[in-house]
């Protein structure tokens, strides 16, 4: 029997995490530890820590690209790691705090309130949308098909960047509101 690709094999692996990642989130971002008998402080710290995870995410982002059109693969596959661990560290604190502390809302009225709830809409479906594409784009580096690693990859940036910067952009124009 022939051993399937190693891209092959981890078609598996990418959907159901793809599908488990935001279905876990919201279960959890439903749950209130204090509903359950746990006395816990909010964790009220945690919005601004996770946006400027966001905002080195962007940054690796950028940098990661740059190493490549560049041809430093090492620094690329460094940057890139990096870009991974801190959304797996923001996803981690974005539920944390959703757990302890109650939802904010946003205060704007007008014409400013239309652009948040844009900005927050198209973020939280990327966000989804994002993760088959990150570890498709992954996968097919470990398996050193660079070249539908990059047809991939040319989509998986731009969405991976906005998902990122709209993220630090959301918790500036929410922070005025936090209690």
């Amino acid at each position: 029997m022939m051993e399937k690709p190693i891209d092959k094999k981890y078609n598996g692996f990418i959907i159901a995490v793809s599908i488990l990642i935001p279905l876990i989130v919201a279960i959890l971002f439903s749950v209130k530890l204090k509903d359950f008998g746990f006395d816990v402080e909010p964790l009220r710290f945690l919005p601004p820590i996770y946006a400027t995870i966001n905002g080195i995410t962007a940054l690796s982002l950028i940098f990661a690209v740059m190493a490549i059109k560049n041809g430093n693969k090492a620094l690329h596959q460094k940057l890139m790691t990096t870009a991974i661990a801190c959304s797996i560290l923001f996803l981690i604190m974005y539920v944390a705090y959703h757990m302890t502390s109650d939802s904010t809302s946003f205060g704007g009225e007008g014409t400013i309130r239309y652009v948040y709830f844009f900005i927050l809409l198209t973020h939280i479906v990327l966000s989804i949308a994002i993760i088959p594409l990150v570890l498709i784009t992954y996968v097919r580096a470990l398996a050193q098909k660079f070249d539908s690693h990059r047809k991939i990859a040319r989509i998986t940036f731009p969405i991976w960047l906005y998902v990122a910067t709209s993220g630090v952009i959301v918790y500036l124009m929410i922070s005025p509101y936090y209690v």
